[in-house]
């Protein structure tokens, strides 16, 4: 049986990096927004495209074109009042 610094020292020499633990905790409730990244526009949606998709649409603004002309095709739809 192994005791648990015998196992820390096992993953470290996996790792090859004894500076750096094999598991580290965070706690998530004191984190903060990242301030490099662009902040995005009211009632924007970020979505990530699979490879075979973003492959023919390279742009943002090459999918926004599609999604509109297919929009355009679609019947109204109404919204409903937000609760």
């Amino acid at each position: 049986m192994t005791t648990n610094q015998e196992h820390n020292q096992e993953k470290q020499a996996e790792f090859g990096r004894e500076d750096m633990k094999p598991e580290y905790q965070f706690d998530y409730t004191k984190a903060k927004p990242n301030r490099f990244a662009q902040r995005q526009a009211d009632g924007s949606l970020i979505v990530i495209l699979d490879p075979d998709i973003a492959h023919v649409f390279t742009t943002p603004e090459a999918v926004k074109k599609v999604l509109r002309a297919l929009i355009a095709t679609m019947p109204p739809v109404s919204v409903s009042p937000e609760k």
